[in-house]
């Protein structure tokens, strides 16, 4: 039977010198320098200690395995001749009188280096997972996403909140996204859905009678990967107060948050309470983002009287945005490339000007404004040497791309961007509606059960035709942190009568509502509190903390960008037996 080992591979130091010790793990490297001497960096999920061979014993036990093999390695600690100071374990080696091979590797060559996985191609990476985190630096990361997430429990318990699981076999309910279907074999035809998120169960414990609920709950939807989003699944800090408004969930978050990017973050500095609360319309004014990265000192200026009438096309009849930029160096070629880059990621071109160091405006447009310039110059506050960023088009699009182009500003100006903190802030006063781009017709712009601000004397006026439903906000907010949405809440619409009122808006009546959401309908029915709640992404909230581009890195097993799990060949073909048991007939697509 396999006997425990006595230290792991951070462990021994010089006062171990001279003791007998058991250590196991991976073969990461071995280096032969004769017949009979060989150096061994055996690795385990603590770290690395050199073992030396010196005996053809030794050299047999060892010939022939492959990299990444697991061995046991009994034997005596000694100090180091050549010691090694950036490893903790540099001091000592082990001198091994018994190898066992607990794990053979089978495979030559190996898919990639171990120490260098993050270099390999990403498809390599996800197919092997299981290699790319024997990567301690890969390891790290989900390391520090479990030390989050138990720092996160004890700080929730800590301020009086259950941690209550709801289920992942439920109903479908339009939340924004596609659902994740499952088809129910006892009830040919129907489905269930995997929830997008608990929203509607954490309503009704409040309904039930439960004060304060939280889960590290897991959401599902079938959407497009990006930077900051997996596709598929993703797990965020859901949490809901009873009799409970705004300023209480602020309070909770704001105490909870800082302290666990303090210690865990790359950075040591994150906002105290109270963050910044910017209403969502002043967000897109000031920043041109509803998701602004306060890190950045730059904000967006509106310029459409000053210039928009100067000759230049793309300004004739369009909102123009402003970002200026003092002490700004870049060179021409990067001006290009931050141009070309904006435009990529906006949709929409961004132009320039600057004030020289003689005082005259040059570059980019300058020729359409030289007949303003003492005006500009004036209205702007410029001085010599200052970059002046330019968006144009409708109001939206303006101020979208002014956002994009702040944010890169903001990352080639260091002199603009306090990079080394954690910077959250509180978007509110969300629209309760738009108008959808599919549809071209009103619907919900956020969460479809939030509380409009005005109650239901508010929707009693759109109704009626007296106010402009685009024109009513809601007690919704989103909590930003660096530029990156964490979250978002709600103060919960409860009422039912305002329920309905705010469903008929967007051509829903009162059946609608009990069909689409009966649970929830008829509990509040029986007397709800007031209630409010919201759920930082935990995903995004380590990758954050970790310092990544990529929310896969700090996954344990993600998907590709195509919602592939390369490793578990997911999704995959299945036999036609579970699909008759399942009532399920594929139609294959017309070649």
């Amino acid at each position: 039977m396999f006997q425990s080992r006595t230290h792991t591979c951070n462990e021994l130091r010089m006062e171990h010198v001279g003791q007998s010790v058991k250590i196991v793990g991976w073969m990461e490297n071995v280096r032969e320098v004769g017949s009979n001497l060989a150096f061994v960096i055996l690795r385990d999920f603590y770290g690395v200690t050199q073992v030396v061979v010196e005996t053809e014993e030794m050299m047999a036990a060892i010939k022939g395995l492959n990299k990444e093999s697991t061995i046991s390695v009994e034997g005596v600690v000694r100090e180091r001749d050549s010691k090694n100071p950036k490893l903790p374990t540099g001091d000592i080696e082990v001198v091994p009188t018994k190898i066992e091979v607990l794990g053979r590797c089978r495979y030559n060559e190996l898919p990639f280096q171990v120490s260098r996985s993050r270099e390999a191609d990403e498809s390599l990476r996800l197919k092997y997972r299981y290699l790319d985190l024997r990567n301690p630096e890969v390891k790290q990361n989900i390391v520090l996403r479990c030390n989050v997430v138990s720092a996160l429990r004890a700080a929730m318990t800590a301020h009086g909140f259950l941690e209550i699981t709801t289920p992942i076999l439920t109903a479908s309910s339009p939340e924004g996204a596609r659902d994740y279907l499952v088809p129910a074999r006892k009830h040919p035809g129907k489905f269930y859905a995997l929830p997008q998120a608990p929203q509607q169960f954490k309503q009704l414990l409040m309904t039930a009678g439960f004060d304060r609920y939280f889960q590290i709950a897991p959401c599902f939807r079938d959407e497009d990967a990006r930077g900051d989003r997996s596709p598929g699944e993703f797990y965020q800090l859901d949490m809901e107060m009873a009799f409970a408004g705004q300023d209480d969930v602020f309070a909770v978050l704001e105490d909870v948050l800082p302290p666990i990017f303090a210690q865990y973050g790359k950075y040591s500095v994150a906002s105290s309470a109270p963050f910044k609360r910017i209403p969502f319309a002043e967000a897109m004014e000031v920043y041109g983002s509803d998701k602004p990265d306060l890190r950045i000192d730059l904000t967006v200026t509106d310029v459409t009287d000053l210039i928009g009438s100067c000759g230049f096309g793309p300004f004739e009849g369009n909102t123009v945005k402003a970002i200026v930029v003092t002490d700004f160096t870049a060179t021409r070629k990067q001006i290009d490339k931050l141009c070309a880059d904006v435009e990529v990621q906006a949709g929409s071109k961004p132009y320039w000007f600057k004030l020289d160091e003689k005082g005259e405006i040059a570059g980019g447009i300058a020729k359409f404004l030289q007949d303003k310039k003492d005006e500009i110059v004036a209205a702007l506050d410029l001085k010599p040497g200052t970059f002046v960023g330019l968006t144009a088009g409708k109001k939206g699009a303006a101020q979208k791309t002014a956002g994009v182009l702040r944010s890169k500003l903001g990352a080639m100006c260091p002199n603009h961007m306090d990079a080394e903190r954690y910077a959250f802030c509180w978007i509110v006063d969300f629209p309760m509606y738009e108008i959808g781009e599919e549809s071209g017709e009103l619907e919900f712009c956020h969460n479809p059960f939030s509380m409009p601000n005005g109650g239901a004397e508010i929707l009693d006026k759109a109704l009626a035709g007296e106010v402009d439903p685009l024109t009513i906000t809601a007690f919704q907010y989103d909590l930003v942190c660096n530029g990156v949405e964490l979250s978002s809440g709600a103060v919960r619409n409860h009422d039912p009568e305002i329920m309905v009122k705010a469903f008929q808006l967007v051509r829903l009546g009162e059946d609608d509502v009990k069909a689409k959401f009966p649970a929830m309908y008829n509990a509040f029915c029986y007397g709800a509190p007031p209630h409010a709640g919201i759920a930082p992404g935990v995903d995004r909230m380590v990758m954050l903390l970790a310092g990544e581009d990529s929310i896969r890195e700090i996954i344990p097993f993600p998907m590709n960008k195509n919602a592939q799990d390369l490793m578990m060949d997911a999704p995959s073909a299945v036999e036609q037996k579970q699909l008759d048991e399942l009532h399920i007939a594929i139609v294959k697509d017309d070649e």
